[in-house]
């Protein structure tokens, strides 16, 4: 039985059985995603014992998390930083899903939901339901249309390309552009009260996060991770041209589709909770790619390092000039900036995934 399962198994992969059933599963990979989940508890426990102005032992930390503490330790983790951290562990997932899902489809690194628009346009309509329009939608709730809007823009303006090359991203640019100055118009012409309640929005936090927000991300986003996992297949074969898509079975329409779909998804209610910190989807996706070794389309670990880097980088915000609070996207601008430089700048970033 071991000499047939040692020759069934390709070289770098484990091979698990169960009864009838078996999984490969490639060795690296699987090891990159176990280190990632170890790792991701132990940043989400970090923060959750120094993230306020009151630290507490990391031992009592863990126990308050498992029903112990005294009440007023229950209050500080469990009322206070436990939502928050919730807030940028699903956001931060969701973006990081979604710029691998994205870059994969387009074959480059630029091709990023905020860089094509996604995030700019779930901005601005979330924006306009504070300072723009007469109504009682929560911002949050406008999110993933303007999301779906900014996306189906995009693709029709770019329809001689598909998904494919630099008109697509630079079409992109330019519908990001025009969301981008829509939402500075509202802002300077609203009232001050309503400009300061809109402001969140314009630069990405996790402050004071809605909870139905929170609440309808974390339901939605293993559900779009799971679909997000039968597209890969299909994706990674989509990395070569259009004719050996084809020829190894690839429905190249629908599966374009079914990627924006679950790209916009994934964008439009990470942006209802935590704004544009859209940088994330640019920075987890090649992390993700570089820790295991260029295999496959690492949805699942760029969810996992998006979620790790949002969660530090609100702890940062919210350390580094205590009391005074600076907002994740802001953090997350100075670290992916200079990142975004460096990709465009370096002559492999014409070439394709």
């Amino acid at each position: 039985m071991s000499n047939a399962a040692s020759v069934s198994r390709p070289s770098g992969y484990l091979l698990l059985r169960a009864g009838g059933m078996s999984l490969l599963l490639h060795r690296r990979t699987t090891w990159v995603f176990l280190s990632l989940c170890a790792l991701l508890a132990l940043v989400c426990v970090f923060c959750l014992s120094v993230g306020g102005p009151r630290p507490m032992p990391f031992a009592d930390t863990v126990a308050t998390l498992f029903g112990s503490g005294t009440p007023m330790q229950r209050l500080l983790i469990m009322e206070l930083r436990v939502p928050r951290i919730l807030a940028g562990l699903y956001s931060g997932a969701a973006l990081g899903a979604a710029g691998c899902l994205m870059q994969t489809l387009a074959r480059n690194r630029l091709a990023t939901p905020g860089i094509i628009g996604i995030d700019s346009g779930a901005t601005a309509f979330a924006v306009a339901s504070i300072v723009g329009l007469a109504t009682s939608l929560a911002p949050s709730s406008l999110a993933l249309p303007g999301a779906a809007t900014a996306a189906a823009l995009t693709f029709l303006l770019a329809a001689g390309a598909g998904a494919r090359g630099y008109r697509f991203i630079v079409v992109g640019i330019a519908v990001g552009a025009i969301f981008g100055a829509l939402t500075n118009l509202m802002l300077a012409r609203a009232a001050i009260d309503a400009a300061n309640a809109a402001y969140p929005w314009t630069v990405g936090s996790l402050n004071a996060r809605p909870k139905a927000s929170v609440m309808l991300l974390g339901y939605s986003l293993p559900v779009l991770l799971i679909l997000s996992l039968f597209l890969t297949r299909g994706l990674a074969a989509m990395r070569f041209n259009d004719s050996v898509a084809i020829g190894l079975g690839v429905r190249l329409q629908a599966m374009r589709i079914g990627t924006l779909i679950v790209t916009v998804c994934l964008t439009g209610l990470a942006v209802s909770v935590c704004g544009p910190v859209g940088l994330i989807a640019l920075i987890a996706p090649e992390a993700a790619r570089y820790l295991g070794g260029q295999h496959g389309v690492p949805v699942l670990n760029a969810a996992l390092t998006g979620a790790i880097l949002t969660v530090f980088a609100d702890w940062v915000g919210r350390s580094v000039l205590a009391p005074i609070e600076i907002p994740v996207g802001i953090i997350l601008a100075i670290i992916g900036g200079p990142y975004l430089l460096w990709i465009i700048l370096r002559q492999s970033a014409r070439k394709s995934l």
